[in-house]
């Protein structure tokens, strides 16, 4: 029988008379397959656009017309960007799997922008049963993608090139820094001489967009990875965080950068609430807890105030 289709289960039980069982029809419905084909046209898609924005830090995509062989310039970028991606949501989903939840393959969205993508998502098909596991399977991406970020930032840092702030001027966007971006140059490359700065390789700025990507995933606020982790740290107060949250956006964007704004609005069409688990009142363990405060920790070391520098 295939498993898509309704079925009737007779069920009979013993009656609360005595004159004989009950019957009862309980109309079920056989859980449906995920499916993979959207899930692999999309991360094809996306692997095309990725190597298309790599391309741009060495000449012209439209140079591809010409000569499409110089599609492999763009190996490093997308290579790195998209293990970033692939790792924070197999964090996820094999989380979730391990505790049998139902979950679909990673979509990635391929997008005409700057890195050639949007990110990904994974769909949960069940309901959670425990802050616990909503806790771990929230935290699981943003650290999975992280420990693969940091390694490809240092080998980016390291293979950049110093240059005259004069000889870069138009030629290239200014990026903020993250506090662990921040460190990270810090420790690999030093402190700049005075009039000079860094011209990322491609690689390093992949594991900058990981950097932003995790700090995105863990805002506060309705079903983002961060909304999963203040709803099992706070429970119902997480109304009260994610709110907050929303007005230092706002705050944010009116003094430092205007792209807060539209994330504030988003975050308000989207939903700022985290829908209950099926156990809500179970309180957390102590080691959940502070997966839970490493988690935010992450995001104050990842979170970036001015993503782009409008002003140079």
């Amino acid at each position: 029988m295939s498993t898509d289709q309704n079925h009737q289960v007779i069920e009979i039980r013993p009656s609360h008379v005595e004159y004989g069982p009950r019957v009862r029809a309980v109309s079920k419905k056989a859980p449906q397959k995920d499916g993979w084909r959207l899930q692999l046209i999309l991360f094809l898609l996306t692997i095309v656009t990725t190597l298309i924005a790599g391309v741009s830090f060495y000449t012209a995509p439209s140079e591809l017309l010409r000569d499409p062989y110089l599609i492999l310039l763009g190996l490093p970028f997308s290579a790195s960007l998209l293990s970033i991606l692939m790792a924070h949501e197999m964090g996820h989903y094999v989380t979730a799997r391990l505790y049998k939840v139902r979950v679909t393959l990673p979509y990635f969205i391929p997008a005409p922008t700057l890195i050639g993508t949007l990110g990904a998502v994974i769909k949960m098909r069940s309901r959670l049963g425990k802050k616990h596991v909503l806790m771990e399977i929230g935290a699981a991406g943003p650290f999975a993608g992280i420990i693969v970020a940091i390694p490809l930032v240092l080998w980016g840092l390291n293979h950049s090139e110093i240059i005259p702030m004069s000889e870069g001027a138009g030629d290239y966007i200014v990026f903020g820094d993250s506090l662990l971006f921040m460190l990270l140059t810090k420790i690999t490359v030093g402190v700049l001489p005075e009039g000079y700065d860094l011209l990322l390789h491609p690689v390093g700025f992949a594991g900058w967009v990981g950097f932003l990507v995790t700090s995105l995933n863990l805002m506060p606020i309705g079903q983002l990875d961060g909304g999963h982790i203040s709803y099992a740290l706070f429970g119902r107060r997480h109304r009260i965080v994610s709110r907050l949250f929303v007005i230092f956006l706002v705050v944010l964007g009116a003094i430092a950068y205007p792209g807060w704004l539209i994330w504030a609005l988003l975050l308000l069409i989207i939903g700022m609430d985290h829908p209950p688990v099926a156990d809500d009142a179970a309180p957390l363990g102590t080691f959940h807890k502070v997966i839970g405060y490493a988690a935010l920790a992450l995001f104050v070391l990842t979170f970036i105030p001015q993503p782009v520098i409008l002003d140079f």
